[in-house]
């Protein structure tokens, strides 16, 4: 018989204290669904929907109206059947029934090492000081594609120039830059030691020209946007990259397809954040550690959102 459980949901929203400037425009409130599922000996575990939509997940809109439909019990079969349309409640669902079925707990992996958010802009060159004296942070996301690129590449030459030598630094473009830019920028990032990986420079559509990129600069390259699903991170394997793959497995599908790819085909991963609470990270890290790589995972970013979220 497949085994049911009992399911409820909450909405919560969350505010960024700041809002984040990227590529994409300004993002004030990060809103998500917690889900809870419960076995017949009463055991209660938790998962996050945090849907990204702006890189191909299902919307907030979308995944509500999933729950809804859903009822007050839930099957194993149920969850199989989560269709690909909705990645982020496909790994929110079997995040939760792994925690049931393989008895872990809700501890957070505290032995990786993580990577710390800086604002866009000229705040960069304040903002990571406190962070690394709180936190002994020793790498940084810069996120640029925001201002002119001439503007930023003197913030850049900036900051490289008054961060720890043992620092390392990565930039993240989120597609915003065009070709002519993009070499621009690794002409001067080729000069400097400090940067561990320039993210998704070009958009997602220009794959081709980005592999191009990686292949005539000294400078790594990592894709983002260009494998924000279970589908895409195939495709762009299979057509040659073998750079830095920075994966968000909250908007990916069931976790266990997407541990057991990384696994076989041994990828140069960086986990990476969409500002999810507690639950969601946790599930992620869980997996990271499974995949355990010595790049620092992107989740340096809760010094960027109110400690609590709201239900609603």
């Amino acid at each position: 018989m497949d085994e049911r459980f009992k399911f409820k949901f909450d909405i919560y929203q969350r505010r960024f204290k700041y809002p984040l400037r990227t590529s994409y425009g300004v993002w004030k409130v990060r809103e998500g669904i917690i889900i809870s599922l419960e076995d017949r000996a009463g055991k209660v575990a938790q998962g996050e929907i945090a849907p990204l939509s702006w890189f191909g997940s299902e919307t907030m809109t979308q995944a509500l109206e999933f729950c809804q439909h859903l009822g007050k019990i839930i099957t194993v079969a149920d969850i199989a059947a989560i269709p690909d349309r909705l990645p982020a409640c496909q790994f929110a669902f079997e995040s939760a029934w792994l925690d049931l079925i393989q008895a872990q707990d809700n501890r957070q992996p505290d032995d990786l090492d993580y990577c710390y958010l800086l604002p866009a802009g000229e705040q960069a060159l304040t903002t990571w000081q406190e962070i690394y004296q709180t936190q002994s942070a020793t790498t940084f996301k810069w996120k640029i594609g925001v201002y002119p690129l001439a503007t930023e590449i003197e913030i850049l030459q900036q900051l490289v120039s008054i961060l720890p030598p043992q620092t390392k630094l990565r930039l993240d473009a989120n597609g915003g830059l065009n070709l002519q830019q993009a070499r621009k920028l690794l002409e001067v990032t080729d000069t400097l030691k400090a940067i561990e990986f320039v993210e998704q420079p070009l958009p997602p559509n220009n794959f081709a020209e980005i592999l191009q990129l990686s292949q005539e600069y000294s400078t790594s390259l990592a894709l983002d946007e260009s494998v924000a699903s279970y589908e895409q991170l195939k495709y762009v394997y299979q057509r040659g990259w073998r750079g830095v793959f920075v994966i968000k497995a909250a908007i990916m599908g069931f976790p266990s397809k997407l541990n057991k790819f990384c696994q076989d085909n041994s990828l140069d991963i960086v986990f990476s954040s969409v500002f999810e609470t507690k639950i969601g990270r946790c599930a992620i890290l869980k997996l990271a550690q499974k995949l355990y790589h010595p790049r620092a995972v992107g989740f340096g970013v809760n010094h960027l959102l109110n400690d609590s979220a709201s239900k609603l």
